[in-house]
Parts: C-alpha cells; sequence; structure tokens
C-alpha cells in the first residue's frame, strides 16, 4: 500500500465577528478529497499504470477509484499465471507509484489531491470472463451459463478459444462466445479422501502381557 501526501483542504466557511463555527473547524482538521469526474480520472490512471504492469510480467485485471475522507484510494488488481507473491505486489506498487508521479511531471495532475495505492490479487469470486481467467483455473470446479442453461462442472482444459468442461463425468468443447461469466466454486475436502497424521503409536498389546510377566518372574522395573 503506497500513500501520496498533497495538499486537498478547501479554505474554512468563517463566521461574521471572526469566529468559527465548529462544523468549519472540523473541516479544517480533515479536509475532504477534491470533487473530480472518478470515471475520467480511473481512465487516466488505467492509461498510465498498463504498460507499466504489463512490462513488469502481470495483468491488469481491474482498477477502482473511491473517495475516503480526505482522500482518494486506488485499488489496482493485477494477476499472472501461478498467482503472485508479496515481493511481486511490492514491485508493482513501487513502479506504479513512479509511473503516476512522472505522468504528472510530464502531463500535468492525473489524480487530484491525496491518494492511497492499494495493490492486490483477484480474490476467487473474480468472474471468469477471458481466456486467462479460465486457463489459470484449469482444474477448478465452475458454474457458469452456457446458452441460457445453468452448468456446474469441472475445467479441465483452456485455451483461446474455448474450453473444455466436464459435468458428471460427461465432457464437451465449450467455446467463449457461449459463456457467460463463470464463478468458481469453493471445494470442501470429502472425509472419505481426507489424509489425517498417523495415529501415536500405542504399542502392541502383546507387549504389555510380556512386561507383566517379567514383573511376575521379578526380572521386570523397579519400583
Amino acid at each position: 500500500m503506497t500513500q501520496r501526501g498533497r495538499g486537498g483542504a478547501r479554505p474554512a466557511n468563517r463566521r461574521s465577528g471572526g469566529g468559527r463555527s465548529p462544523q468549519a473547524a472540523e473541516e479544517t482538521r480533515q479536509p475532504t478529497a477534491p470533487r473530480i469526474d472518478l470515471v475520467a480520472a480511473k481512465s487516466r490512471v488505467r492509461a498510465v499504470i498498463e504498460p507499466v504492469v504489463v512490462a513488469a510480467g502481470f495483468d491488469l485485471e481491474d482498477v477502482h477509484l473511491s473517495r475516503a475522507g480526505r482522500r482518494h484510494v486506488l485499488r489496482v488488481l493485477v494477476d499472472a499465471d501461478g498467482g503472485i507473491s508479496l515481493d511481486d505486489v511490492a514491485v508493482v506498487s513501487r513502479e506504479i507509484s513512479q509511473a503516476l508521479d512522472a505522468a504528472e511531471e510530464a502531463q500535468g495532475e492525473v489524480l487530484a489531491g491525496e491518494y492511497q495505492l492499494e495493490v492486490g490479487s483477484p480474490g476467487v469470486d473474480r468472474p471468469l470472463t477471458l481466456p486467462r481467467h479460465w486457463r489459470r483455473n484449469v482444474s477448478r470446479l465452475v458454474a457458469v451459463t452456457v446458452a441460457g442453461r445453468s452448468l456446474t462442472g469441472r475445467v479441465t482444459a483452456a485455451d483461446e478459444t474455448g474450453i473444455e468442461f466436464d459435468v458428471d463425468g460427461k465432457s464437451s468443447r465449450l467455446p467463449y462466445a457461449e459463456l457467460g461469466p463463470g464463478k468458481v466454486q469453493i471445494e470442501f475436502k470429502r472425509l472419505d479422501e481426507a489424509v489425517f497424521p498417523d495415529e501415536p503409536d500405542e504399542g502392541d498389546p502383546d507387549d504389555d502381557d510380556e512386561e507383566d510377566e517379567d514383573d511376575e518372574d521379578g526380572e521386570g522395573e523397579d519400583k
């Protein structure tokens, strides 16, 4: 998470007579984010950061911009085959922050006021809409609408034109043009398939009998 400071306070309203109202004092302490066109600002931000994210070897999945008190919150979701690590997030965050600063120096203001940058990866609830989304979820159980019919099955393969989809042991080829957004289903391992650690060795019952016999002969452990 990166945070950039920039003055975004508006002048406080003053009462006649020199006194300030509690509301004006509060505005001075907690300045609000400048009013901007969030849709246009989001488009400007995406144009700046997408080449940087791609050059770093990742895909830009989404950009979300909102107001939060005295600053804007910029949330950027990136992904890659095999997922991304915390180190990857740190690298991308730094690259995005530097790209935004450079763009403002060269082109003028991209995002007004203070902003907080948050970079992460999409969760399992992210809809599968692009070929790379399906490719990265091969072997997962997915619910999807196909030609108006709801199906739940396993993605067994995916390429640039479509997927292989197994429903109850029956596999079929489905082109992306026929697929609605897919939703990954959470699976819990069946109890009879679960692997548990070995139980502690309680020893052979016969060993206990032999120990008792030794004690009776006077050759057991002294007590």
